[in-house]
């Protein structure tokens, strides 16, 4: 290795991690799962983390580096392009190849020889809990990888920002008597999801936080309308009959998706949908992922009270519930939407801030207040 790793929160978070992708491999194995990618000792990790950090903080030409680590052997990727010779992972080397492997989907093959780190080529696809490290931005590292079989978002294992470390809370899933569709959003933390399961709601997280100017989805029943009482009317942009465009590519059976041409079809729809939150006003989709409304006015119901309390928590360990006032949590959207979900109880409520905060909002029967759950460490 390149020398001593100095980046403390590395040291401080390896051997969780080893931990982590031994257990989940492990588990893997008893289901059948085959052709996993080799852990990393703990030691390595460190070192790993250590080079992205410190190439995290230097710039190529003006610009931070944005990069993806994938800890495997080349005889494991498909069809890599692999380098003549091997480049040591130094920070220098690193920040050197960022601006030629930025673009989403390529990782950097991460290797070693005995105590030697070096970087291989680069790979389009990864096994499943292929130890992957994104360098984000400057000081922001996300360790994650890639739930069995399933398509879009990696799962995230870790969160480190300068000395911050965030470990994601598998469990903040198994939250009692709470709404099924704030139990499938939030079960995206599950790494042994079925092959075919695809978390629309997840994605359009992802692509809301993505176009960074903020903005609100409401998820309402298809089989009722009681949500116009918390809007605005005439609503700026109603759309009638409502628009099918996602919902059409979700209702495919597995026979019908060729999967390259449905993936695509599919992030189409989604980027689509979510562009429109950057717009002045709320998304309102139904449950079957059909599109009812854009730049609507979120108000309050007819004969309710301005909701004064919430719940705010976050899927890291050791993270302590609060409650507040739903105006010191954020800006109008945040108590709009904490509004929304105190008259709408069957509803949800996705809102995106402009530096990058996510929330759902969501009412919770036992706690019987409004629960904000932040989950943008699991986004990045």
């Amino acid at each position: 290795m390149m020398g001593a790793p100095t980046y403390q929160a590395a040291r401080l978070v390896a051997g969780t991690v080893e931990q982590h992708f031994l257990q989940h491999q492990e588990r893997a194995r008893l289901l059948g799962e085959q052709n996993l990618a080799p852990v990393p000792p703990a030691r390595l990790i460190e070192a790993i983390i250590d080079a992205a950090f410190w190439a995290s903080l230097r710039r190529e030409e003006g610009h931070p580096p944005k990069i993806s680590l994938a800890f495997l052997p080349p005889d494991f990727a498909v069809k890599p392009m692999l380098f003549q010779k091997r480049i040591p992972l130094a920070p220098y080397m690193l920040t050197k190849l960022a601006p030629g492997v930025e673009r989403p989907g390529i990782h950097l093959g991460v290797w070693h020889e005995q105590e030697v780190l070096y970087v291989w080529g680069t790979t389009h696809a990864v096994n499943s809990f292929c130890f992957v490290l994104d360098v984000s931005e400057p000081g922001l590292l996300v360790i994650k990888h890639r739930r069995i079989g399933s398509y879009g978002k990696f799962t995230n294992v870790a969160v480190l920002k300068g000395d911050q470390i965030k470990i994601v809370d598998e469990q903040s899933a198994s939250l009692p008597d709470c709404p099924e569709l704030l139990t499938t959003l939030l079960g995206f933390t599950s790494v042994y999801a079925p092959n075919d399961a695809v978390n629309v709601l997840v994605q359009l997280a992802v692509s809301m936080r993505a176009h960074g100017r903020g903005g609100t989805l409401l998820v309402v029943p298809a089989n009722s309308e009681a949500w116009r009482g918390s809007i605005l009317h005439p609503i700026s942009y109603a759309v009638s009959p409502a628009f099918s465009g996602l919902s059409d590519q979700m209702h495919q059976s597995m026979e019908q998706r060729n999967l390259g041409l449905w993936q695509g079809a599919l992030r189409r729809e989604i980027d689509n949908l979510a562009g429109l939150t950057a717009l002045d006003g709320a998304v309102i989709i139904n449950n079957q992922y059909e599109l009812l409304a854009f730049g609507a006015k979120i108000t309050r119901a007819g004969g309710s009270v301005v909701v004064e309390q919430m719940v705010v928590t976050e899927p890291i360990e050791g993270n302590v519930a609060e409650i507040v006032n739903p105006s010191l949590h954020g800006g109008t959207r945040h108590l709009s939407a904490a509004q929304f979900v105190y008259d709408q109880h069957d509803a949800i409520a996705l809102v995106a801030s402009q530096d990058g905060r996510f929330t759902i909002f969501a009412w919770s029967p036992c706690e019987e207040m409004v629960h904000a759950h932040r989950i943008d460490t699991l986004l990045l």
